[in-house]
């Protein structure tokens, strides 16, 4: 049963499309829960490609009888990759019903104006009100502060065509088939966060905890949660922790997206992590964009039949 105040319904297929991520790869094979585009068109190979770029953009679509519920996950990093890849995969924005943002980091949410503007009418806009945190810094060893791109302002967007839905709690979407996260709850010792992240609050530096990040979360029917991240900033063994609680499901079906795992900071808990994946015991496992090369190595060896090689223009069907 599920907790008071979060309904989510079971849904019978999902499908997430890869608009962008950091790798691409038009040799991969299909196999029966990852369609690859083709690599031909009418016979001949286009002249044209698909764009990879260090950000992280899903197309998901979830069906219930006779109903379809498409949402937009992510916007990429720069304005130019993100646009480029819906051209080349056809999509049609009209069908989109609403855009949600992991967190505001720039490798999120870097073509979400030049997706607006192909977009007509209103559509609603998912984000943690922390998504506009700013100034934010990326600290180095040697004291400096890199500043991230403020590629979120609320005021312009308050302007655009979005209805701006800034929640730190659960939202529900797609007429309950999918729960947006809202702030996950951090429970597990070894996920801590971005250490090097810091922001400017009221003319001080403090840490950055990065509380805006967020996930998606559906109940495919008979088989259990599908978790849908962007960067688990939250961790990932957070965010599913969440999730169940969240829906009162314990069978998780599915994890895919960033689980940030890259880097001297994170290597050392890879482990750990793919410990606790293992106790979730999913059946499909798509690690993405920040998960790192490493991870997703080692993901690869330790779940060789959930295990997907990601790649921009790959379709994930559940089913």
């Amino acid at each position: 049963m599920n907790p008071p105040g979060v309904s989510l319904k079971e849904i019978d297929r999902i499908e997430s499309l890869t608009v962008i991520d950091n790798y691409v790869d038009v040799l991969l094979a299909n196999t029966q829960v990852v369609t690859r585009p083709p690599l031909s068109k009418g016979g001949d190979i286009p002249s044209d490609t698909l764009l990879a770029e260090h950000g992280l953009s899903l197309l998901v679509t979830v069906y219930q009888g006779e109903e379809k519920h498409t949402v937009l996950f992510d916007t990429g990093y720069s304005k130019i990759g993100v646009p480029h890849n819906l051209e080349q995969l056809k999509v049609d924005l009209n069908e989109v019903e609403g855009i949600i943002l992991s967190h505001g980091h720039m490798d999120h949410t870097g073509a979400l104006y030049a997706i607006l503007d192909k977009i007509p009418g209103k559509i609603p806009l998912v984000l943690h009100p922390g998504a506009f945190d700013s100034p934010r810094f990326f600290g180095l060893a040697d004291g400096r502060k890199l500043l991230f791109p403020q590629t979120l302002v609320k005021e312009e967007l308050l302007k655009r065509n979005v209805a701006l839905m800034e929640r730190k709690t659960p939202t529900p979407l797609a007429h309950e088939g999918i729960l947006v996260t809202g702030e996950v709850e951090r429970v597990t010792p070894f996920e801590k966060g971005l250490p090097n992240a810091v922001l400017e609050r009221d003319g001080k530096i403090e840490k950055d905890p990065i509380v805006d990040d967020q996930a998606l979360v559906i109940h495919l029917k008979g088989k259990g949660l599908v978790i849908i991240a962007g960067c688990s900033h939250a961790g990932i063994i957070n965010t599913v922790l969440y999730a169940q609680k969240l829906t009162g499901i314990e069978k998780v079906h599915t994890i895919l997206g960033g689980f940030h795992l890259s880097g001297p900071h994170f290597e050392p808990i890879i482990e750990q992590t793919i410990g606790e994946l293992k106790r979730f015991n999913p059946e499909v496992l798509v690690p993405m964009h920040c998960t790192g090369w490493t991870a997703i190595q080692r993901m690869s060896q330790e779940f060789p039949d959930a295990f997907i090689l990601n790649s921009v223009g790959s379709t994930i069907t559940l089913v």
